[in-house]
């Protein structure tokens, strides 16, 4: 056990090849802080160390992660919130010379090339499986596989079209996070092969999934992206090619699906067929696979 630096929210514990960091668990602490629990950065994954004022009398030690080191923050992209960043450590204005000292401390074991780019995460990422609810459905991640189930009261017409949907990471090149607390906000699985574009918009696309008020926050959305950002990475290139421009489909087992769900999805797709937006062979296909997952 090294020396360890408390601070709001959070404590740094200082180890010979890495910082340990762990969240406190309170009503006043970041949701993202509480589900993260804690997280381990390696020397090796940090590229600079700041001291600086923060609000109200405090100061704030940062450990900056080098880019591509943490699939956490690869996942944000800038888009969190300061108060949100789990690398930032806030401090009574009172400790701030203990802080430098530390600060001095932590400086001197980074690598001389810490600023370039990293060819591979170094940050452990979130543990599978993973799930939250977004608008339009669920998405759950079990480590392997992404799966979408579409809720009928979300979901637009072109995802009940297509249908449930499962991804494997080895047929992803990678996410797209946009946060919930902007302007349409959504997870995107980019995938590797298509046979088509995949649709601009998030809500018309079967590969994603919206979000909405009080739908895909933060502390559960994030850290779901980040978990298959590191799985996509970790695969590679898709595995059991058939060939250039080809990749082997997934086979998933069937899985028993609540009676009553069923039925509320069959009269979901009558009110779509009747407004004209299914035909009568697309009702008849859809209310086919839904009667045979009973």
């Amino acid at each position: 056990m090294g020396d360890v630096l408390a601070g709001f929210h959070a404590a740094w514990e200082f180890e010979s090849d890495s910082v340990l960091i762990r969240f406190e668990r309170g009503i006043r602490t970041p949701k993202l802080f509480q589900a993260l629990g804690e997280r381990r950065i390696p020397h090796e994954a940090i590229s600079a160390v700041t001291l600086s004022p923060g609000k109200r009398g405090t100061v704030v030690l940062h450990a900056v992660p080098r880019p591509g080191a943490d699939p956490l923050m690869e996942a944000a992209a800038g888009q969190l919130k300061e108060g949100c960043d789990p690398y930032r450590l806030v401090l009574p204005a009172e400790r701030e010379t203990l802080a430098e000292y530390y600060a001095d401390e932590l400086r001197a074991q980074l690598p001389p090339d810490g600023t370039e780019s990293t060819d591979r995460f170094l940050v452990a990422p979130p543990e599978a499986p993973l799930q939250f609810k977004a608008y339009d459905g669920k998405a759950s991640f079990d480590g392997k596989l992404v799966s979408f189930r579409w809720f009928w009261t979300g979901a637009s017409s072109a995802k009940w079209k297509a249908g449930d949907q499962s991804f494997p990471v080895t047929d992803l090149s990678g996410i797209e996070w946009r946060s919930p607390e902007v302007f349409e906000g959504h997870l995107r699985l980019l995938r590797r092969e298509t046979p088509v574009a995949q649709p601009a918009q998030a809500d018309q696309d079967p590969a994603a999934v919206v979000f909405g008020l009080g739908y895909g926050p933060v502390h559960e959305s994030l850290p779901f992206a980040a978990s298959v950002l590191a799985a996509v990475r970790a695969a590679g290139p898709a595995a059991n090619s058939d060939g250039p421009g080809t990749v082997a489909a997934a086979v998933t087992p069937a899985v028993r699906r609540d009676p009553a769900d069923i039925a509320d999805r069959i009269r979901h797709l009558g009110e779509l067929h009747q407004a004209g937006l299914l035909t009568d062979d697309e009702f008849t296909v859809k209310k086919t696979e839904l009667l045979a997952e009973l």
